[in-house]
């Protein structure tokens, strides 16, 4: 939405415009950041609970909003760690079925250290899933059908984003999201 962002929500803007969107990593994003129906927000994820009521209340402004159509919550500080980040994701994910939210809202999952399960840490596929800070990706399930509906062959994304990062290289994605987040630490 097209509001003072914070500079983490800045940067986290610039890496869906220069990285997803560039890339193609999501064939939807492009649509909502021209309609800017995309919200940024930051908060503080040292505290569990603080940063859960802040998802249902997420939750409750796309209810309220509907020309929200998607949320990214940047969580800094508080999940730096990957595994206390899948944890909490865990609890999210079951905190938003127990609020009746399951088949409403989605979560997206994104971390700097983002690691699929069996695969080595320095794999670029890895980076299809890795951002500049951790962070809960809130959509609506009934736009991401809409959106899935209208695209052939979307099966095929991950298969294509694996391949399209593994071209890439490690060392020039980890550069690319090392500068986006330099962007925020030097000020």
């Amino acid at each position: 939405m097209s509001v003072s962002l914070t500079p983490a929500c800045a940067a986290t803007r610039a890496w869906v415009e220069r990285f997803v969107v560039a890339r193609n990593v999501c064939p939807f994003a492009r649509r909502e950041l021209v309609n800017d129906t995309v919200r940024f927000v930051e908060l503080e994820a040292g505290a569990w609970e603080f940063a859960l009521e802040a998802l249902i209340d997420e939750c409750r402004r796309l209810d309220a909003t509907p020309g929200i159509e998607t949320t990214l919550m940047v969580l800094r500080p508080g999940l730096e760690d990957f595994d206390d980040y899948l944890d909490f994701l865990a609890v999210a994910e079951v905190l938003l079925v127990e609020q009746g939210y399951e088949g409403v809202f989605q979560l997206a999952s994104f971390h700097p250290d983002y690691c699929f399960e069996g695969a080595a840490t320095d794999d670029p596929a890895n980076f299809t899933n890795r951002s500049p800070w951790p962070m809960l990706h809130l959509l609506r399930e009934a736009g991401l059908e809409r959106a899935l509906s209208h695209y052939s062959d979307p099966e095929a994304i991950p298969e294509r984003n694996v391949e399209a990062m593994r071209k890439l290289g490690t060392e020039q994605l980890v550069d690319e999201l090392a500068s986006l987040r330099a962007s925020v630490d030097k000020r």
